[in-house]
């Protein structure tokens, strides 16, 4: 895991910028403490911040030559070694045990074909001298970042935000569109916007090329099924059992090739719910031992449990795992929240991202690798909305809105200054989204929606920069792509039966003891943050109503007092339960540590 950079410019005689390549890779240190170096040649140029996993000799460094091409990769390829062995077969000779010089081998065996054989989470770049071409990818389901910016001169790329802001000269306006799907979208602008006009970001799933005349062209590589197999299929599940045990098997799968990917030690976050105590018995069940496991919780206040400790304690206890349990005093929570936002590439509205920022703090001092939970929910079924979209009649766009987006567009249009308005783009895209073909019924809609567009930007997105944040590499089982594939053809009823996971829970039975099988869904518990009044009602306050924000304009001055008027009333509060003050305040904050300091600058 690493942050990558760099930039093409196809103006005549122009040259690209070491400073600005330096610019950029003083935002990406923290992705990769291990090393850091650039590469330039003419108009294009390459950085990188390394975070030593696979080869931890120098041998594996980046950017990384291959005589023509040159390349920048952050992640991991989990099938790296059957790979080479493959390219070796076919005539190619490698000087380093890395996955980042397979991905060159690769390019060079089958061009943007490769993609198809990568099984891992991944963004890279590669320059090809020969054809004065960039290529640019993202894996699958978006779990590794990549935004780009266009320039006069060209194009730059980076892992994060930061970074491309860092370089200058971007477009620091607000993109109404990106507005429009931060507010009513729980925070999800999916690709290419982002809230700024000047930065994009590259659609999971695709790839992009960039020629020399500054033609660029994105394609898409794969795309998700969620249908049944064939009845006529006998290799495909049929009965209950046979997805139990398929599914069971891909998931021992999914676990094993992540662990072995490393030449460092991986541990597990470990929560307290099923997602994460299942991933812990599966190791168990392979074999592993002194698995190493972390938790996070806060101090209570009055009748709020601060932690699940109940729950990972059984977990910890059944298979005797090293634990390591942090317990963070709530006085310390609004303090560092401002950290957490300086670490968000994009405005996060979780309010569990500042837990998993203190939490990743904790667990850098002791792994480099942990394996974590997120994509259980949004694969298999587990969140309480689905049941009441499944339950709903109407078309595509009624049965989803009413339970996940956080504004109507009429809201929406009260919430924000006039001169942003614009038609209801969010309906429109999720609607477009939703009805696309390969899906069988609304539910296999929603969850393929899901799992291939509103993770990637909340929870997913949320722990690679607050992981990254301490140079942590988080790796994300449940969205390994044979798993994820295999379940989208699943029934509906072995999701959203058992009041949800269905298939999980009936294969976490002997894994995991009953009682975190069979508690109520959690979610990080976080008492310092839950109420919207004290400290935290006053934060917020403060952040909308200071000079930054008046000058900014961004909401509708009635909108924002009714909010604070009444913050905990009914309609203040979202579908999916979310505050309407924090989604506002949050959204202000991250452009007063984002973006104001290079208007200033400007």
């Amino acid at each position: 895991m690493c942050g990558i950079c760099g930039e093409f410019l196809w103006r005549d005689g122009q040259q690209a910028d070491p400073m600005r390549i330096n610019k950029m890779l003083t935002q990406l240190v923290k992705r990769g403490p291990d090393a850091k170096d650039f590469w330039v040649q003419e108009q294009v140029g390459f950085g990188h911040t390394r975070l030593a996993i696979i080869d931890l000799t120098p041998a594996g460094q980046q950017p990384m030559r291959d005589q023509e091409l040159t390349l920048v990769f952050n992640g991991c390829i989990y099938n790296y070694k059957a790979l080479r062995a493959e390219l070796i077969i076919l005539g190619h000779e490698f000087q380093s045990d890395s996955d980042t010089e397979v991905i060159l081998k690769a390019y060079r065996q089958w061009g943007s074909e490769c993609l198809n054989y990568l099984d891992g989470m991944f963004a890279f770049a590669i320059w090809d001298d020969h054809q004065q071409q960039l290529f640019l990818a993202r894996d699958r389901f978006g779990i590794k970042p990549l935004y780009y910016a266009l320039t006069d001169e060209g194009l730059r790329f980076a892992s994060n935000t930061q970074a491309l802001l860092a370089s200058g000269g971007i477009n620091l306006d607000i993109d109404p569109i990106g507005l429009h799907f931060q507010l009513t979208l729980h925070g999800v602008i999916p690709a290419p916007h982002t809230i700024l006009k000047g930065i994009k970001k590259l659609q999971p799933g695709h790839y992009m090329l960039v020629q020399p005349d500054g033609q660029i062209f994105v394609r898409q590589y794969w795309q998700l099924n969620a249908q049944r197999p064939d009845a006529s299929d006998l290799s495909q599940p049929q009965t209950e059992q046979a997805w139990l045990d398929a599914t069971h098997d891909a998931l021992k799968k999914a676990v094993a090739k992540r662990v072995a990917a490393a030449d460092v030690p991986v541990g597990v976050l470990l929560s307290g719910g099923l997602d994460s105590s299942l991933l812990v018995g599966l190791l168990a069940e392979a074999g592993m031992d002194r698995i190493q496991t972390f938790s996070i919780g806060f101090e209570d206040i009055a009748d709020e449990q601060g932690s699940e400790f109940e729950f990972s304690d059984k977990v910890v206890a059944r298979y005797n795992t090293q634990h390591h349990k942090y317990v963070v005093p709530n006085s310390d929570v609004l303090p560092r929240l401002p950290e957490a936002v300086a670490a968000m590439s994009e405005p996060m509205v979780g309010q569990d991202a500042v837990a998993f920022y203190l939490l990743s703090e904790q667990v850098s001092q002791d792994v480099k690798v942990v394996l974590s939970g997120q994509g259980a929910d949004e694969v298999f079924g587990g969140y309480f909305w689905y049941p009441q979209m499944a339950a709903s009649t109407g078309s595509t766009i009624a049965r989803f809105a009413p339970y996940y987006f956080d504004r109507s567009h009429e809201e929406w249009l009260q919430t924000v200054d006039a001169r942003f308005h614009l038609d209801d783009v969010t309906s429109a895209y999720v609607s477009e989204r939703l009805t696309e073909p390969g899906a069988d019924e609304f539910l296999d809609q929603v969850l393929r929606f899901d799992a291939t567009t509103l993770i990637v930007d909340d929870p997913v997105k949320r722990v690679d920069n607050m992981t990254m944040a301490w140079g942590l590499e988080a790796r994300v089982p449940f969205l390994d792509k044979d798993l994820v594939e295999l379940a989208m053809q699943a029934p509906p009823e072995l999701k959203l039966g058992d009041d949800g996971k269905t298939l999980l829970k009936r294969i976490a039975r002997g894994l995991v003891p009953d009682e975190v099988i069979d508690r109520p869904k959690g979610y990080f518990p976080m008492p310092a943050l839950k109420f919207v009044r004290g400290e935290f009602y006053q934060f917020m306050r403060d952040i909308l109503m200071s000079p930054a924000a008046q000058a900014r304009g961004l909401f509708n001055p009635d909108y924002v007092a009714r909010l604070l008027a009444n913050p905990e009333a009914s309609e203040n509060f979202t579908a999916i339960k979310g505050s309407k003050l924090w989604h506002c305040a949050l959204l202000e904050l991250w452009l007063q540590t984002h973006v104001d300091p290079y208007r200033s600058a400007d």
